[in-house]
This record gives structure tokens, C-alpha cells and sequence, in this order.
């Protein structure tokens, strides 16, 4: 290989549980992970993958999996070898947690271990991680980790870990304003980071990505232009 040319993998020379570079990660998959649909890129091994709700492997998905709204986005991946996972070219980054509780953004957690216990957040479009073991989210741009007590812009919210769930700020002398004037003449224009927040108090640590664009929303697990589903339980391309 010339020098300063790509940088070619095998099963054996691929990273275990590791990121391959800021945008792919790499899972050494021997028994199960939990996944969803859309986010695994290539595997190397023998692995099998079963849907949320229906399969072999109901006991494992009544321990570990309650959040009936998000039971058709996830598969469990079974088997033995190295699994590439990667979201739109967004950053990908690996956590732990120990005897913790972590609520994170639907669409950014992309796969966990069993061990980690999935509910549904109270908050909307969020999830909770209880117990230990890893797992793998994205963000748009790097994560920074923050003390409360803090006020942050919905948008760039990840998550938050170990600390009481968060509650609406609003700026109403900022709402009052000639912004708020001019939205309340025309209809246009959405409340910023500037006007609305959430805010936390409390002990643990608040995740923020380094951007205030969440990931745009797309469907998972369907592949454009071909007939069958992308991944087991997967509806129609679109």
C-alpha cells in the first residue's frame, strides 16, 4: 500500500469495542447486543439478527428492553464477530456505566450491551439506560460533559446521567421582545436556545453536543431503491 493511502481492515486488525476512526465504531459481538435498525454498516462473523418482540430470544428482551414506542426501531444482534456501526457520518463515541442511569436521545443511541436495561424516558423522544455495561450513541460534533446546576439550549441536549430529569426555562422578558412581537404578528420563527431552556439542578452530569442542530431525522432500517427490508422486521424501502 502507498504510503499516505487508505487504511485497510480484516476481522483480526480491526479495533474490539473500539472506535475505528471519529465516525465508525467497532463492537467485538460474542452472545448479544442490542442494536437498532440502520446503524450496523458491515460485520465480519457469524451473526444473526432478531426482531424486537417476535424471535428466540424473548427472555433476553423482557429483561432488558421496555419502551413498547421504539420496539420496531431495534433488533438484537446474536452471534460471534466484529460489527461496524456508524450513523451519517456523525460522530460515534462508546460510554460506560456502572450501576449508573443515563436518558439519552432516541435517535442517538445507536447499540448496548445486555446488562444495560432500556425504559422509556418520561421526556418525549428520550430513553433511559439503567445498570452496567456499554454503549454506543452519536452527536452532531464532539460530547462535553457539564455539572449542573445549568440552563441548556434544547437542541444541543445529549443526555443527562445520574441527575433528576430536567424542566422548561423560558425568558419570558425575551419573549416580550421585538422578536416575540414580530412572531406573534407573522407566525414565523421557533423558540431559540436564547429563549428556551432546559434546566437542571442537582448532583451528576449533563451531555451536550457542540452543536445546536439536532440529527436529522430519517427513517431506519428501510434501503432506498430495493423491495425487501433492509435488516429482519424492517418495513418496505420508501
Amino acid at each position: 500500500m502507498a504510503e499516505g493511502g487508505p487504511v485497510i481492515f480484516d476481522p483480526y486488525s480491526l479495533p474490539s469495542n473500539d472506535n475505528v476512526n471519529p465516525y465508525a465504531f467497532s463492537v467485538e459481538l460474542d452472545g448479544q447486543w442490542f442494536l437498532q435498525k440502520g446503524k450496523m454498516i458491515a460485520y465480519y462473523g457469524q451473526i444473526d439478527f432478531h426482531g424486537i418482540g417476535h424471535g428466540p430470544l424473548d427472555r433476553l428482551v423482557a429483561a432488558n428492553f421496555h419502551s413498547p414506542l421504539h420496539a420496531a426501531d431495534w433488533v438484537v444482534a446474536q452471534g460471534r464477530g466484529k460489527m461496524l456501526l456508524a450513523d451519517r457520518s456523525y460522530d460515534i463515541n462508546s460510554y460506560d456505566l456502572d450501576e449508573g442511569n443515563l436518558t439519552i436521545r432516541s435517535g442517538n443511541l445507536l447499540a448496548f450491551q445486555p446488562g444495560l436495561t432500556l425504559k422509556q424516558s418520561i421526556i418525549p423522544g428520550f430513553l433511559t439506560l439503567i445498570g452496567t455495561g456499554t454503549f454506543v450513541a452519536a452527536s452532531n460534533g464532539a460530547v462535553h460533559f457539564v455539572e449542573p446546576p445549568i440552563r441548556v439550549d434544547p437542541q444541543a441536549l445529549v443526555g443527562w446521567a445520574d441527575c433528576p430529569s430536567p424542566c422548561h426555562h423560558y425568558d419570558h422578558a425575551y419573549m416580550r421582545g421585538v422578536l416575540g412581537g414580530i412572531r406573534a404578528l407573522t407566525g414565523f420563527g421557533g423558540a431559540s436556545g436564547e429563549e428556551h431552556q432546559f434546566e437542571f439542578a442537582g448532583a451528576g452530569q449533563v451531555l451536550l453536543q457542540s452543536t445546536e442542530s439536532l440529527l436529522a431525522e430519517r427513517d431506519t432500517g428501510g434501503v432506498p431503491g430495493q423491495a425487501g427490508p433492509g435488516v429482519p422486521g424492517a418495513g418496505a424501502a420508501r
